[in-house]
């Protein structure tokens, strides 16, 4: 007979508030379905980073040029330092809410609803990415495979890319709906194949250094962010940076359904972290050695080639038999990651509604396979109208929707990372260690994404940021970011009227009991 506990969690004692209380509610969800080294590799292949760096690497370079290793390690120093952020707040609140809950239970439901509703719709725009990604290596490895130019042009009859990518995001939904642990096994053989794959292009680049036009000789300047021709340039490339990082918290939003729910999920993401640091710097700087980063022939910031560049380096680089094995890498990353990226949207979807800041009905769990099945499924539709609306109305909208995913990222981390500091305020005093993991690094993290944030925000006004397109004159990175955190408002507004409780402060507040399964 299972029944529902109001008492702490494991963890919630003497480490936590002076309350004793954290307010997590069990969902019904999966439990001791992953354990560590599962939760790293879900935080690997949400993450992508083949695809991340297919994407970006380009972008990157065209932005910050050379210093695009320097960009690289720039943008990690935030993310690792929000994550002891995320470790700490999962330490006593192990809900799959994650950012949502803490941030509510920190500064109250609307900042905390705002905060939700970021992750959602960065995570909204990264599937749509990762679909548009996976469509394009799919059709291209065709051609490549049959030796027809025409079946790989098929990509670009947007009619048939756009069926493709709903094809392929209709796929990963019902995957995603049947638990994380149905495909365990090929979710580990996908994430060995992408960074076997990425480490002999990594020899290959290295070994042909100096064979192109454009190759370059190493120089440790590549790794001085301030060598940067403008602070401009420095947070266009930085918030490309973050968003490469994007998607380690995919291992705290499934901590619900990990072993040691406390701890493990925080460990898995640093591992994550560091994995993802240690591939992005050295493909960086073996793609720089070996054609450079300038806008020419090869050159990484080449306009004709710079939003999917292992396209046109595998076979340059690797040769025409190897070269197929990139293009096999960058589908079987895109492919992975479109499955695991629906568990933090899922999830925060069904944490907000067990909440009641969403309609109920994206709570259900579904009975068989212990995973949010609504949430899950809207979660894919709404990844599928997006991705088919931006398509239809911009040409650029790959490139646009990555720097508008920086906004997203910046916005919700940093609000997570400072409700860290708030939320344990009376605790930074107690040890040296509290006060640097629960307040020094949450907040130094928090302003370095809010710096990020801000500047940005400033940039993308000009229609020159990002891909150079405009609406009415004003940039569309700016009319995508600042219309979608306009559009959680407006939900937001209809939501308060529904359930007028939650943002009351009634449901979910610092002192609400936890509620947990006891059997």
């Amino acid at each position: 007979m299972t029944q529902l506990d109001a008492r702490p969690l494991a963890g919630d004692s003497a480490g936590g508030s002076p309350d004793g209380t954290r307010g997590v509610r069990t969902k019904g969800l999966g439990g001791n379905s992953v354990g560590l080294m599962g939760s790293a590799v879900i935080g690997i292949s949400t993450v992508a980073p083949v695809y991340c760096l297919t994407s970006t690497l380009g972008s990157t370079a065209g932005e910050v040029g050379l210093q695009m290793p320097a960009v690289f390690l720039a943008g990690f120093l935030p993310m690792l330092l929000v994550a002891f952020a995320y470790r700490e707040l999962n330490r006593v609140m192990p809900d799959c809410g994650t950012s949502f809950t803490w941030t509510v239970k920190a500064f109250g439901p609307r900042v905390g609803w705002m905060c939700g509703w970021g992750l959602v719709i960065a995570t909204i725009i990264v599937l749509s990415n990762l679909a548009g990604v996976a469509t394009s290596f799919f059709w291209l490895l065709a051609g490549e495979i049959t030796g027809s130019e025409s079946i790989a042009a098929l990509d670009g009859n947007k009619a048939v890319h756009i069926v493709t990518v709903l094809i392929l995001i209709a796929a990963a939904t019902a995957i995603s709906y049947r638990g994380m642990t149905a495909t365990k096994g090929v979710q580990y053989a996908l994430v060995g194949l992408q960074l076997l794959v990425l480490g002999v292009f990594i020899a290959m680049a290295l070994s042909k250094a100096g064979e192109f036009e454009t190759s370059l000789s190493f120089s440790m300047e590549w790794l001085n962010p301030f060598a940067v021709q403008s602070f401009a340039a420095f947070t266009a490339g930085l918030s490309l940076s973050i968003f490469m990082y994007w998607g380690w918290d995919a291992c705290l939003t499934a901590n619900e359904e990990t072993t040691g729910s406390d701890r493990t999920p925080g460990r898995a993401a640093l591992i994550a972290m560091v994995v993802l640091v240690g591939s992005y710097l050295a493909t960086g700087v073996a793609a720089q050695m070996a054609v450079g980063s300038g806008d020419k022939g090869l050159g990484l910031a080449n306009p004709d080639t710079s939003d999917n560049v292992f396209a046109a380096l595998a076979g340059p680089v690797m040769g025409p038999g190897l070269g197929i094995l990139l293009f096999v890498a960058v589908l079987a990353s895109a492919a992975a990651s479109l499955q695991t990226t629906f568990i933090p949207v899922a999830r925060t979807v069904l944490a907000m509604s067990a909440y009641e800041a969403l309609p109920p009905s994206y709570a259900r769990v579904n009975p068989r396979f212990k995973t949010p099945g609504r949430a899950t499924v809207v979660a894919g539709i709404a990844t599928g109208v997006f991705y088919t609306v931006m398509t239809l109305v911009s040409e650029h909208v790959l490139i646009d929707t990555i720097y508008a995913l920086g906004l997203m990222i910046c916005f919700y981390y940093s609000i997570t990372a400072f409700a860290c500091a708030w939320y344990f305020r009376r605790e930074l005093t107690r040890s040296a260690r509290d006060l640097v993991f629960k307040g020094l690094f949450p907040v130094v993290g928090g302003l370095l994404l809010a710096a990020v944030f801000a500047k940005t925000l400033y940039d993308m006004w000009d229609p020159a940021y990002g891909s150079g397109s405009a609406v009415f004159g004003v940039g569309s990175v700016f009319v995508i970011g600042v219309g979608l955190l306009l559009l959680g408002v407006i939900i937001m507004l209809v939501m308060q009227r529904r359930s007028p409780a939650f943002f009351r402060g009634e449901i979910l507040t610092r002192d609400t009991p936890s509620l947990v399964v006891k059997d």
